[in-house]
């Protein structure tokens, strides 16, 4: 089956979850066959995240689809970050066609913000030590694409943990990989933006590129 064909099913589910679990749940359904700037096809209670339809793709759906195929798993019970700051139990459902191939993404968000803070104040009221766990590697969720590419940037430049000024052909190297790593190059136009801020030709780009993918063979 095609996207629009199970469009209808998807959007009645869609509508089921959010009417059980109330208003803090968010479930969007992402459309994977035309590109990542615009997936976004279904969304119910957007609030939770910020998101309307026609908005894009997250770091993690990018870094997902450049394995391919069936190296693509569900993702489940993962913690997401949005841009004003609320924690979100999420996960991640890939939809698939009759080959196995990917075509969209079936999502639930739900904030739990509310709740890690009244769990805080419990362990305070009955002694815990630790109000709050801090969680690592929690996911950045953004609105669109073009924010996506820029923390994108952002964070292969950490990686590397010098201003690009300061940057040896290694280093843009080691930061071209990561950003191609996360597929940061599946975004339209990346390799523009990701040449202008690492001041290197296409060329220079694509070069390092291919340096990845000899050394992941």
């Amino acid at each position: 089956m095609t996207i629009p064909e199970m469009k209808p099913f998807l959007s009645h589910l869609a509508t089921g979850i959010t009417e059980l679990y109330g208003p803090n749940c968010e479930v969007a359904v992402h459309d994977l066959t035309k590109g990542y700037e615009n997936t976004i096809i279904i969304i119910e209670n957007g609030h939770v995240s910020n998101r309307t339809i026609g908005d894009g793709s997250s770091e993690k759906v990018l870094k997902a689809l450049k394995k391919k195929g069936k190296g693509i798993k569900d993702d489940f019970c993962y913690l997401a970050r949005t841009k004003e700051g609320r924690i979100l139990k999420s996960s991640s459902i890939y939809l698939r066609d009759e080959n196995e191939e990917v075509i969209g993404l079936f999502g639930i968000n739900y904030d739990i913000t509310d709740l890690i803070m009244m769990q805080g104040s419990l362990k305070k009221v009955i002694g815990a030590e630790d109000a709050v766990k801090k969680t690592e590697n929690i996911e950045a969720l953004t609105t669109n694409v073009t924010d996506l590419l820029d923390q994108l940037i952002q964070e292969s430049n950490d990686y590397v943990g010098k201003p690009v000024a300061l940057m040896t052909k290694e280093d843009k190297t080691s930061a071209i990989q990561y950003l191609n790593e996360r597929g940061a190059f599946l975004i339209k136009k990346a390799g523009d933006k990701v040449s202008k801020y690492y001041d290197i030709s296409k060329y220079t780009l694509y070069k390092y590129m291919e340096t990845d993918s000899e050394e992941s063979e």
